[in-house]
């Protein structure tokens, strides 16, 4: 009974982030219907470029989800390392969907900018305020959880939501000095969408980098792998460490590691400095899953570790 009840109460990290993608792709599909339909009858077309992007974060949110899904997987005959390069991909393919945003809303600013038209209605300003308002709460919100579970992913739809607040404030401006210029100021508003496609843009490459690196198998946080050389350096039979690499895949962290022993040391002895090294370097992180140790021979007697 205690063993159930230990075992319901453990919650992988994606499905936390799983439950911050639904909420914003509910939030964003709310909020994509009121800009959009605002912004024609309130003709603001940064209101409807601000609509289009909560479209476009309807639709990342929807591909991090789909990425947790997967990224939770088991590891398989094909993928005996699991299936958490999905987390990394999924923010990738976010990015190129921001960047694809940012050029139809340039496009269609640009459009707008050179074409006559009329002044924004006032009313429009009173959405967006909801609308930044909002967004930032929930940008707050999953960054926070994208910390916590330390996801490219989430953390990358976190930004989606700030972009969307920013980009609202920049429409909320156009807007006002549409209204407040009167004639030849009815453009404020379109320069303003462009201004937002320029944030877009910034916010897909942010989100972009991180994403690559990780799928390119860059090296974590430098911490990692200090307190895991800190850790092994201090188990008994550890004269000193060699190489020291750590990847991330998905949630998870793998270790290769050489670590050096007395060469006078038998076989099965030199086996259980490795086990206790391993078994030391999982206990400090439980997002470390496997540890790979080669043990290399030395005649110094001398324990010094190497950093």
């Amino acid at each position: 009974m205690t063993q159930s009840s230990t075992t319901k109460s453990i919650t992988h990290p994606a499905e936390k982030g799983m439950k911050t993608s639904v909420i914003g792709i509910l939030v964003n599909a709310v909020l994509a219907a009121v800009k959009g339909i605002t912004g024609i009858f309130g003709n603001s077309y940064a209101l409807v470029a601000d609509a289009i992007e909560s479209s476009l974060d309807v639709f990342s949110s929807a591909i991090v989800w789909g990425g947790l899904k997967i990224s939770t997987l088991p590891a398989d005959a094909d993928h005996p390392y699991g299936h958490g390069k999905a987390e990394p991909l999924a923010g990738a393919l976010v990015s190129i969907g921001l960047l694809a945003g940012a050029v139809i809303i340039i496009i269609q600013s640009v459009n707008e900018i050179i074409t006559p038209h009329h002044a924004p209605a006032p009313f429009t300003l009173i959405v967006l305020v909801i609308v930044i308002l909002t967004k930032e709460i929930l940008f707050r919100f999953v960054i926070r959880v994208g910390k916590e579970v330390n996801s490219t992913a989430v953390k990358g739809d976190a930004w989606h939501h700030r972009s969307d607040a920013i980009t609202s404030a920049a429409a909320f401006i156009g807007i006002t000095v549409a209204l407040i210029g009167g004639d030849g100021y009815e453009s404020a508003d379109d320069y303003a969408a462009l201004f937002v496609s320029i944030i877009i843009a910034i916010n897909a490459y942010r989100i972009f980098r991180p994403a690559l690196n990780e799928i390119m198998d860059a090296a974590p946080q430098p911490e990692i792998e200090n307190r895991v050389r800190e850790i092994a350096g201090n188990v008994e039979g550890v004269m000193w460490l060699e190489k020291c690499h750590v990847r991330k895949m998905g949630f998870d962290i793998f270790v290769d590691l050489h670590v050096t022993v007395d060469a006078n040391i038998t076989v099965h002895e030199g086996h259980e400095v490795a086990r206790r090294v391993k078994a030391s370097i999982r206990q400090s992180n439980q997002r470390i899953i496997d540890v790979l140790i080669h043990i290399e021979p030395s005649s110094i007697s001398e324990k010094s570790v190497q950093g």
